[in-house]
C-alpha cells in the first residue's frame, strides 16, 4: 500500500526551496537551493537531489549530494549557490545552471545521469570568451530558467526586478535589470547566439502592459504546454507564482495571473494571508497527465528555512490556470484519510489571534508572540522532529483536507507550558471568529474541544467522538494560558 502524501512532500528535516521539477528517464527530479534549518542566509548547503517514481509520489528518494560550492573555482568559501534548474542537452548529458549568491553571471556543471554527480563545465560567456554579466550594463544573470524546445531551438531565462529606489538601487544603475530576459545557448551549451531580449517587465515599467501590479521579480522558468510557452515567475508581491503566456518563447508574453500564492492572497478574492508568507520560487510538472505547482513555505520566522510544496492545477479551455490553494495533501491525489496519525507540521494555515505576517530575511519583533514551524535538533534526519512552536491564545492551524466516513475520536499531542482547551473546526471564518453569514458569535461552535494542561514535556489528550462525513478541514485553535506547542493529532 502506497503512502499518502503530505505538504512538504519532502522529510520534515529537509529544506530545499527553489524547487524546479523534470521528468527524466521516467522519474520526477526536483532540483533546488538547499537551505540550512534556522540558517543565517539563503542556500548555505550544497546541492543535493531528489527523485520519485512516476507511479508513487509518496515515495521520495534522497539522491545525495549532486554538486559542491568547492566544486566552482568562483566560489568563495562562505559563499552559496541559489536557484539552479537542469536541462538535457544536445549530447544527452544534463547541465546544471546556477548563480553564485549575487554574482552577475551564470556557472554550469554537467553530468552523465540526472542526478549526477555533476562537474564543473564554466560560465555561460558570448563567443568572444567573456561572460555575460560581466560587462558595464550587461543584464544581470539571476535564477537561470533553462528550456530546450522541439525545434531544438536551447533558451536560457533570467533576471532580476527590484524597485530602483531600494536597496539594489545602486545595481539597478550598473546592469540591465529591467525584467526577464532571454537567450539562445549554442549546442556547447555555454555560448550565447544573441544578446538578451527583454520579454517581462519590473515594477516601474510596466505601465499599459497588463502587468501592472504582478510585476517580475525573480524565478524564471519556462514550460510548453499544448503548443503555448507559459513562462512562470515569482511576482514583485513575493508571495505568489505568476504566469504568462505566448505563442512564442522568446517574445509576445501577456499577463496569464497567479497561480499560487504561499499565503493564499488572492485565492477567492482573499486580501489577508491565511499563513506567514515569504518568497516563493518554483515550477510546473506533468506525472501521468496530471499538472503540478512546485512551490515552497517558510519556517522559523524567516525566509532562511524553506520548504518544498505542491498542488495540482487544472487548465480551462481557453488555457488559463485558475489559482489553487495551499494544502496539506499537494501530490496526495486527494483527500487524505480521515483516520491515523498526522504530524502538525503538515499545516497548510497559520497564523496568530491577529493573523499572520509576511517574513523577510531575519526574525522581526513583530513575529514574537507568533506561532511558527520548526524542529528539534540540528541539520539533518536522526533529529527531525518538526513541529509548530508557541501557539499562544487564539492562535490558529489550518489542514487541508480529510475524507470521513463517520464517528471519530480526535487526539492532540502537545508540550510547553500552558492549560486551556484546543478547539477543533471544520470551517475557517468560524474557527477566526469571523462573521459568518449572519451567524452570531455564540452561535458558532467547534465540533470538539479538547482540554489540556502541559507543563514541559509532550503530553496526549482526547476530546469526545464527533460525525464527520465527506472531505472536511480542520483547524485547531488553542484558548487559553501560556504557550504550547502542537506536535500532531489522531483521527480514530
Amino acid at each position: 500500500m502506497k503512502k499518502q502524501a503530505y505538504n512538504p512532500y519532502l522529510p520534515s528535516w529537509e529544506y530545499i526551496p527553489d524547487g524546479e521539477p523534470h521528468v527524466f528517464e521516467n522519474r520526477l527530479y526536483v532540483y533546488g537551493s538547499h537551505d540550512k534549518f534556522n540558517g543565517t542566509q539563503f542556500c548555505m548547503n550544497d546541492y543535493v537531489c531528489w527523485s520519485a517514481s512516476l507511479d508513487d509520489l509518496s515515495d521520495w528518494r534522497m539522491e545525495g549530494v549532486i554538486y559542491r560550492k568547492t566544486q566552482d573555482p568562483h566560489a568563495k568559501e562562505d559563499g552559496i549557490m541559489q536557484a539552479p534548474d537542469v536541462v538535457q542537452g544536445y549530447d544527452g548529458r544534463y547541465y546544471l545552471y546556477y548563480a553564485l549568491g549575487l554574482a552577475p553571471f551564470v556557472c554550469v556543471a554537467v553530468a552523465d545521469e540526472p542526478a549526477g554527480s555533476f562537474a564543473y563545465y564554466g560560465v555561460v560567456h558570448r563567443e568572444n570568451g567573456t561572460a555575460v554579466g560581466l560587462g558595464e550594463k550587461d543584464v544581470f544573470m539571476f535564477d537561470p530558467g533553462l528550456f530546450m524546445d522541439d525545434d531544438g531551438e536551447c533558451y536560457l531565462y533570467c533576471g532580476f526586478g527590484p524597485e530602483e529606489d531600494g536597496m539594489f538601487g545602486a545595481v539597478c544603475q550598473k546592469y540591465q535589470m529591467e525584467g526577464a530576459y532571454v537567450f539562445r545557448l549554442e549546442k556547447d551549451m555555454l555560448t550565447i547566439k544573441e544578446e538578451g531580449r527583454l520579454i517581462l517587465p519590473k515594477v516601474g515599467h510596466s505601465e499599459g502592459t497588463g502587468f501592472e501590479g504582478h510585476e517580475f521579480f525573480e524565478a524564471s522558468s519556462m514550460r510548453k504546454i499544448n503548443g503555448k510557452y507559459y513562462f512562470i515567475y515569482s511576482s514583485i508581491l513575493s508571495h505568489e507564482l505568476c504566469y504568462a503566456v505566448s505563442d512564442y518563447p522568446d517574445r509576445g508574453f501577456r499577463f496569464g495571473g497567479t497561480i499560487v500564492s504561499n499565503g493564499d492572497v488572492g485565492f477567492q478574492g482573499r486580501t489577508e494571508p491565511l499563513n506567514y508568507t515569504g518568497n516563493t520560487h518554483g515550477s510546473l510538472a506533468c506525472v501521468h497527465g496530471q499538472w503540478y505547482v512546485f512551490y515552497h513555505r517558510q519556517t522559523n520566522k524567516h525566509n532562511y528555512s524553506r520548504q518544498a510544496c505542491a498542488e495540482p492545477i487544472s487548465f480551462a479551455e481557453d488555457g488559463s490556470i485558475a489559482q489553487v490553494e495551499v494544502t496539506s495533501c499537494g501530490l496526495n491525489g486527494g483527500a487524505l484519510v480521515g483516520k491515523g496519525s498526522y504530524p502538525a507540521y503538515i499545516a497548510c494555515n497559520l497564523m496568530s489571534k491577529s493573523g499572520a505576517l509576511h517574513y523577510g530575511t531575519a526574525a522581526t519583533p513583530e513575529a514574537e508572540g507568533h506561532p511558527y514551524l520548526t524542529q528539534t535538533g540540528e541539520d539533518r534526519e536522526e533529529n527531525g522532529d518538526q513541529y509548530i512552536a508557541d501557539m499562544q491564545d487564539g492562535a490558529l492551524a489550518g489542514f487541508k483536507y480529510f475524507e470521513f466516513t463517520g464517528k471519530t475520536k480526535i487526539g492532540i499531542e502537545v508540550s510547553g507550558h500552558g492549560e486551556g482547551v484546543m478547539e477543533v473546526w471544520t470551517k475557517l471564518e468560524e474557527a477566526c471568529g469571523m462573521e459568518t453569514h449572519g451567524m452570531e458569535a455564540a452561535l458558532r461552535k467547534p465540533i470538539c474541544k479538547i482540554a489540556l494542561r502541559v507543563e514541559g514535556e509532550k503530553r496526549t489528550f482526547e476530546g469526545e467522538e464527533v460525525e464527520l462525513q465527506g472531505k472536511q478541514s480542520l483547524y485547531f485553535t488553542y484558548r487559553g494560558s501560556g504557550s504550547v506547542d502542537f506536535h500532531g493529532f489522531e483521527l480514530r
